[in-house]
């Protein structure tokens, strides 16, 4: 019964998101920003990590968290705001069927967009005779898939605590800025009010606090790229580099994505009782 009323939920989401002129909109602009990196720099190889790659992951960590807070947050606000959930309330429709539902319906819409991103930037790379790199090109589709996933519970997140879309849009932009644009400095001015001791263990701790960090940093280094991190992520590239370093980060990625639907559905229960 759970299983059968997480797929309607599923089904339903990847309806609607397929008819959201947003979906239209990120999936035009993330298609259209990949094929410029790719003619500006269509006299190099795409391979490893370089200026070309580095400017490729830049473009990837701006556009894709704001595009997975947004789709994500407005379609929990909305059901809020239309009086959906309210109705579905009073069906023995349970808490995590819908949550799973919603999220495994938005990862399809989201997905989707990417695959198609990256087989038109594959396509296009062919055609002109530029050498993606195999590798690269599994790194870059690995990096965005992780990104939507864990950005899409934060969507979550965001769409349980809004009171409206526009509370929704407002808190969206806050952790964008926040996890994207000003983390570095937000982590250099925190850690320097700590002793030096203290510094490695909570940068290891403030990293996988950021899903954008954690899953960056992977990619990265697998990339080849490690040496740009400086001294302060010497364990980290060790611990990626390493024999079993592939399957840890498999983990944690995992655990954020449970310990974040968990704490979803537990705040969509609590308001389900008040109904």
């Amino acid at each position: 019964m759970m299983l059968s009323d997480m797929l309607l939920v599923a089904k339903k989401e990847i309806r609607i998101g397929f008819r959201n002129p947003w979906a239209y909109s990120f999936l035009i602009l993330f298609t259209v920003f990949s094929l410029s990196l790719l003619l500006i720099n269509a006299r190099y190889e795409v391979s490893g990590y370089s200026g070309v790659t580095g400017s490729m992951l830049s473009l990837i960590l701006y556009l894709l968290p704001l595009m997975s807070l947004f789709l994500g947050s407005f379609s929990l606000t909305a059901e809020k705001e239309e009086g959906s959930w309210n109705l579905l309330s009073t069906y023995p429709l349970g808490t995590s069927s819908f949550i799973l539902g919603k999220y495994i319906g938005l990862s399809v819409v989201l997905l989707t967009i990417l695959f198609f991103g990256y087989g038109v930037m594959g396509l296009a790379s062919g055609m002109a005779g530029q050498n993606f790199e195999i590798n690269t090109y599994l790194l870059f589709l690995f990096f965005s898939c992780g990104l939507v996933l864990l950005f899409l519970t934060l969507a979550l997140w965001i769409g349980s605590l809004a009171k409206n879309r526009w509370q929704a849009l407002t808190v969206s932009v806050m952790v964008w800025f926040f996890t994207i644009i000003a983390w570095p400095t937000v982590l250099i001015a925190g850690l320097g009010l700590f002793p030096y001791l203290w510094i490695k263990p909570l940068l290891t701790l403030f990293t996988l606090l950021n899903p954008a960090e954690f899953v960056r940093l992977f990619v990265v280094i697998k990339l080849g790229g490690g040496s740009v991190l400086g001294p302060e992520y010497y364990q980290w590239v060790n611990w990626i580099q390493g024999s079993s370093g592939s399957l840890l980060f498999l983990l944690l990625f995992f655990f954020w994505l449970l310990f974040s639907l968990t704490c979803v559905c537990w705040i969509w229960e609590r308001r389900r009782a008040r109904v």
